[in-house]
């Protein structure tokens, strides 16, 4: 798509023209999620991870108020230096984000977003954010989720963050017809751990399924994404009880410090990484490198 607000770059525009597989990568991740350089290392090997697959990895963030897909190694290390002083885009954000000229780092939604214009199906991530525990009385609900629910673009994660409400967050994918596919898995990967206590009505086994499968739905004009639940790989999938431990205590502390809206997820994961050691930054760094390789697979059986 020719947008007059958008800038692609040459490797991204090459393999698009010539209908190479290309994946998307959000940049929330790189400014919110994970300390320097952990960050900017974890970024660079993501981007790695779908290369070496034989797709063209296209991380997505806005610098100087343009819409970037396709960072250069200075842009991401500009916004893995800046951390929390980039600000976390979603769908709301994006025209005062741009309109002032400033950096941000975007989340599943105004990725997917930005990934649509430019003409890309498939995207990776961490998880994706949902209702909060709690949403009966905060209405807390991640913008993600009517973004998958209007935008054509593929989501490939670990699940649900494990630290939201994981059977409310499937109701309402559901309410909204948001396919929830789960990958060689037939319940709901829970982020951290490969499996929860929710099934899924759909599994399928190979990314040909799948891409054959996303093919159809957009072909039968239903418009809204999918969300590809990927489960952790074995070797860093952590115990449930420690890491539900740890996230109940995390939530006590933002409550606590009435963190809420945007700033609840950074502020959760982090104190999780506190109350674990470090082993979920691990894990988190382990399972979005496992998505990268599966939208990689994908995108070119697409």
């Amino acid at each position: 798509m020719n947008h007059s607000m958008l800038d692609i770059s040459d490797d991204v525009q090459v393999a698009l023209n010539q209908g190479q597989p290309v994946v998307a990568l959000e940049s929330t991740i790189i400014s919110h999620g994970m300390p320097y350089p952990k960050n900017v290392e974890t970024a660079l090997e993501v981007e790695k991870a779908v290369r070496e697959r034989g797709a063209i990895p296209a991380t997505i963030a806005i610098i100087d108020g343009r819409l970037k897909v396709g960072l250069s190694k200075k842009s991401i290390e500009v916004l893995g230096k800046a951390g929390k002083e980039v600000v976390k885009v979603s769908r709301r954000d994006m025209p005062f984000v741009v309109t002032a000229g400033r950096h941000g780092s975007t989340t599943v939604a105004a990725t997917m977003i930005i990934a649509q214009m430019a003409g890309i199906k498939v995207f990776a991530t961490g998880g994706i954010g949902g209702v909060h525990r709690g949403a009966g009385e905060t209405f807390d609900i991640s913008a993600d989720l009517q973004e998958l629910a209007q935008t054509n673009v593929a989501v490939v994660c670990a699940g649900i963050k494990s630290i939201l409400d994981l059977g409310l967050t499937l109701e309402y994918l559901e309410t909204h017809g948001v396919p929830v596919i789960g990958y060689q898995c037939d319940t709901l990967p829970a982020f951290y751990a490969r499996e929860s206590d929710f099934g899924l009505e759909y599994r399928l086994d190979s990314p040909a399924e799948i891409a054959n499968a996303l093919k159809t739905k957009w072909a039968l004009g239903l418009n809204g994404g999918a969300v590809i639940a990927n489960p952790i790989p074995e070797a860093f999938a952590m115990d449930s009880k420690v890491i539900d431990e740890a996230i109940e205590k995390a939530l006590r502390d933002a409550e606590k410090h009435k963190i809420t809206g945007k700033a609840s997820t950074p502020y959760l994961l982090a104190k999780v990484c506190e109350l674990t050691g470090g082993e979920s930054l691990d894990a988190n760094i382990e399972l979005v490198i496992n998505n990268a390789r599966l939208a990689a697979d994908i995108a070119i059986s697409m």
